[in-house]
C-alpha cells in the first residue's frame, strides 16, 4: 500500500492494474484499515479517474458472484444514491413499469444509503426474499420479466470497506461502484448521477466498457430524472437536455417526490404508483424515468412513443401484476 500512499501524494494517478490489485488485495485482508482510509481520502480528494474506478469494479467483479444471463438483453435501472434528496422507491418502480411492457430487467439494488428506503427496503417490505441462486433468479426473469439482485449476495469485496466507509461518515469513490458491478453484467443500463462530474465519468466508463448504455443526471442534483429541474441524457447515440415540458409532462416540487420519513411512507407512494392511486406528479416521474429505460432498449423508438408504452404498462395494471407474480415468487 505505501507505493500507491506515495504516488498519490505526489499528485499522480493509479492504474486500473494497481486499484485492482488493491481491490484483491483488501478481500485477502492485506491492508489496515487505517491504509484503506487514506487511500480512499486521497482519491477523494483529488477526484476518481476512469481508469481507477475502472480497476476496483474489475476486483469487485472478480471476487465477487457472477450470474450468467447472456441469453437475454435485459437493462439495469439504478441511480449511484448520494444525492440526499430522500425520493421514494423511483427507479425500482419503473423497473416494474418497464418489465410490465414486456421487456427484461435485471435489477440491482441495496438498502437506502441518503433515504429512508432503498430497492431492498421496499422489497423486504412486502416479504421478498433475496437469493443468489442462478436458477431462482432465471426462473423469475422468464416469468415476471424482472429479477433482483441484492448487492450485498454478490459483491462480495464490499463488506471489506464497509467498516473503512462507515467510519469515514463521508462518499467515497465506492459510492459510485455500485451501479457498474451488476452480476449479470447486462447488456443495457440507464444509470442515474448526481451532478455533472459524475456523469462525464460515467460516460467515460461506459464509452469503455462498449454496452448500451444511458447516463442521466437532473440540474438540480437529482440522480434520476426528477421532472423538479430539467435534465441531461447520454447514450450511445445521442446527447440531449429536455425539460419536463419536452417529455409531456409539468414541472413537479420536490416535496411531490419526498419518501418520507420511514420506509413504511416511501412503500406506500411505491404502491400507490403501481396500483393507480397515486398523485399524477408521482405516476409522471415514473413514466420518465421507465420510458427513458425502455428508449436504451429501443432506441429506434422516440421519447413520446417510449411515454406511450411505460403509460400501457402502468395503466393498464401490467406493471402491478409483473410486481405481484415477482413478489410472489420470490416470498
Amino acid at each position: 500500500m505505501k507505493k500507491y500512499l506515495l504516488k498519490l501524494i505526489d499528485g499522480e494517478t493509479l492504474r486500473q492494474e494497481d486499484t485492482h490489485d488493491i481491490m484483491l488485495n483488501i478481500v485477502k485482508e492485506q491492508y489496515t484499515v487505517q491504509q484503506i482510509a487514506a487511500l480512499l481520502m486521497a482519491i477523494q480528494t483529488r477526484g476518481v479517474t476512469v481508469d481507477e474506478l475502472l480497476g476496483f469494479r474489475q476486483g469487485l467483479l472478480e471476487t465477487g458472484k457472477y450470474i450468467n444471463l447472456e441469453d437475454y438483453n435485459t437493462l439495469d435501472i439504478v441511480g449511484t444514491g448520494g444525492d440526499g434528496k430522500n425520493t421514494f422507491n423511483i427507479s425500482t418502480c419503473s423497473a416494474f413499469v418497464i418489465a410490465g411492457a414486456g421487456y427484461k430487467v435485471t435489477k440491482h439494488g441495496n438498502g437506502g444509503s441518503t433515504s429512508v428506503s432503498g430497492a431492498s427496503n421496499v422489497l423486504l417490505g412486502h416479504g421478498v426474499k433475496f437469493t443468489d441462486d442462478a436458477d431462482q433468479l432465471k426462473r423469475s426473469l422468464d416469468e415476471t420479466n424482472i429479477c433482483y439482485f441484492h448487492a450485498p449476495l454478490f459483491a462480495y469485496g464490499m463488506k471489506f470497506v464497509g467498516p473503512t466507509r462507515k467510519a469515514l461518515q463521508v462518499p467515497t469513490c465506492f459510492n459510485l461502484l455500485g451501479p457498474l458491478v451488476n452480476p449479470c453484467h447486462p447488456k443495457n443500463s440507464l444509470h442515474g448521477t448526481a451532478n455533472q462530474s459524475q456523469q462525464r465519468l460515467y460516460t467515460n466508463i461506459h464509452q469503455r466498457l462498449g454496452d448500451n448504455y444511458g447516463v442521466v443526471t437532473s440540474y438540480d442534483g437529482y440522480d434520476e430524472i426528477s421532472l423538479t429541474s430539467g435534465f441531461k441524457i447520454c447514450t450511445n447515440y445521442f446527447e440531449k437536455v429536455y425539460t419536463p415540458k419536452e417529455m409531456g409532462f409539468n414541472y413537479v416540487k420536490q416535496s411531490d417526490i419526498y419518501g418520507g420519513e420511514t420506509p413504511e411512507e416511501a412503500m406506500r407512494i411505491f404502491d400507490a404508483v403501481l396500483e393507480g392511486t397515486s398523485t399524477e406528479n408521482q405516476k409522471n416521474v415514473i413514466l420518465a424515468n421507465a420510458a427513458c429505460g425502455i428508449a436504451i432498449i429501443e432506441p429506434n423508438l422516440s421519447i413520446s412513443e417510449s411515454i406511450d408504452i411505460a403509460r400501457e404498462s402502468l395503466d393498464s395494471g401490467k406493471a402491478l401484476q409483473s410486481f405481484k407474480k415477482f413478489v410472489e415468487l420470490n416470498s
